[in-house]
């Protein structure tokens, strides 16, 4: 086992050498913190470190471990996105203006302390988490550790770049239209968008649209992270421990209607099928599908377009923010009545009709994201129309899973000839974060992706 200070060591590694008395906590999260704040000036992964705080954690697990404690993550540095309360620090969520502390934590983060995570700060996120890139006039841009010219992906762009960067093994992250698993695929990480309502959360987010979830280097890691988040005990981590059986896998790279130009660049459709190849060696037959997404898109704008609206109330310097971000909030009001409730109202619908691909395969493939992860500052001076038609155009299979409440997991599928990470999403029908995860953990074991990680200079 590398040395659990050496960097890009998992959470099961660095329990095990706390158990061992190889390292303590506070020694975990000094090196949690060197690496976090020697990354910044680079990476920009952090809205805030939170040092003389996860220190006094961090001493903390150490007094309870050595009292007997054996909480699953008690003393473990991990990072959370900044769209989650976290008690004595402002939640901005990308935006700026002076933000009054969190008096509480949200129940996900109370739920991580319980179990003894340390938590070393709160990671960037684009506006209202409304972009998959991590960029805004707040913070600057965030920036992929794999190759720095290019985005992490959003919106939990800060999260993923913390990871991959191997300053924590895992962080919190949310995901409304894909927002943990774009910037997994672009960073190479597992990241796991949870059944609606699996991860508690301070009421609704985005009308039903958004839930959190893990990102992780390792399948085991990211279920780790969602047991004790969810409060599900170690059945994730049973899961990922557990042959899936011999299933059909349905592959698909039809794209949702979106009323924009879409295309499937050809180096991620190949990254797709080598996936599917791995797939079949291991037993499962692939077959071609194509769901039945009809005119889903229509009611994924209401609800997404009046969360932001309802976000962008909550700030304290509403004309600070970007003119892209005011002009959705804008358009949310204008669909927060009627095409609202008849965007929630159709979901039952939605699901009977795109939930039929179920009926014929176990599992569904599809890309992740339509292209490779965009350089930085490529949605710099777009107008609302434009960033729009852009964003879709990078990102058009994720968000469908959103509306359905449904889970996904992207999974690392490998890179382009210059070395930016692709990825691939394995998507179920409700309540199916088992399997999925799974499938997730028997890819790993063939492709071994944690053994790979960004060649970096801290």
């Amino acid at each position: 086992m590398p040395s659990a200070t050496t960097g890009f060591t998992t959470l099961a590694e660095q329990a095990a050498a706390l158990d061992a008395g190889e390292v303590t906590a506070v020694q975990l999260t000094e090196h949690a913190l060197k690496r976090a704040h020697a990354s910044q000036p680079v990476l920009n992964a952090f809205r805030v470190l939170r040092d003389d705080s996860a220190l006094a954690e961090a001493a903390t697990a150490d007094q309870r471990r050595a009292s007997g404690d054996r909480a699953p993550l008690l003393g473990v540095p991990v990072a959370v996105k900044d769209d989650v309360d976290l008690a004595g620090l402002p939640t901005a969520f990308g935006c700026p203006g002076d933000f009054p502390a969190a008096v509480a934590d949200a129940p996900a983060v109370a739920r991580l302390k319980q179990a003894g995570a340390v938590i070393i700060g709160k990671t960037n996120t684009p506006e209202l988490g409304q972009w998959p890139f991590t960029e805004g006039p707040a913070f600057g841009a965030t920036r992929n550790p794999w190759q720095p010219a290019h985005t992490p992906g959003g919106s939990s762009g800060g999260s993923a770049a913390a990871v991959a960067a191997g300053i924590v093994a895992a962080a919190l992250g949310s995901d409304g239209a894909g927002s943990v698993r774009i910037p997994a695929a672009w960073t190479g990480l597992v990241g796991i968008k949870t059944q609606r309502g699996r991860i508690p959360t301070d009421g609704e987010l985005f009308h039903g649209l958004t839930v959190l979830g893990p990102l992780a280097r390792t399948v085991a890691d990211a279920a780790a992270l969602l047991d004790v988040t969810a409060g599900t005990g170690s059945m994730f981590r049973a899961a990922a421990q557990r042959e899936p059986g011999r299933l059909r896998i349905g592959l698909s790279t039809r794209i949702p209607f979106t009323a924009t130009k879409t295309r499937l660049d050809p180096v991620v459709e190949t990254a797709l099928r080598q996936t599917a190849e791995t797939l079949a060696g291991l037993g499962h037959e692939i077959v071609p599908v194509e769901p039945g997404y009809g005119l889903i898109g229509l009611t994924f704008l209401p609800r997404s377009l009046t969360g932001v609206r309802d976000w962008a109330r909550r700030v304290p310097e509403p004309s600070a923010l970007d003119p892209r971000t005011r002009a959705n909030a804008h358009q949310g009001g204008l669909l927060a009545g009627p095409a609202l409730k008849l965007a929630r109202a159709s979901e039952p619908l939605l699901r009977r009709r795109i939930g039929a691909v179920f009926g014929d395969v176990d599992v569904l493939l599809t890309p992740t994201t339509a292209t490779p992860p965009p350089a930085i500052g490529s949605f710099d001076g777009l107008s609302p129309w434009q960033t729009d038609q852009t964003m879709i155009a990078a990102c058009p299979y994720a968000w469908p899973w959103n509306v359905l409440g449904w889970p996904g997991v992207n999974v690392p599928a490998g890179q382009t000839a210059d070395g930016l990470p692709l990825g691939a999403q394995l998507l179920g029908p409700s309540h199916s974060e088992e399997r999925l995860v799974s499938v997730a953990a028997q890819l790993e074991e063939v492709i071994r992706w944690p053994e790979h990680h960004p060649a970096l200079g801290w």
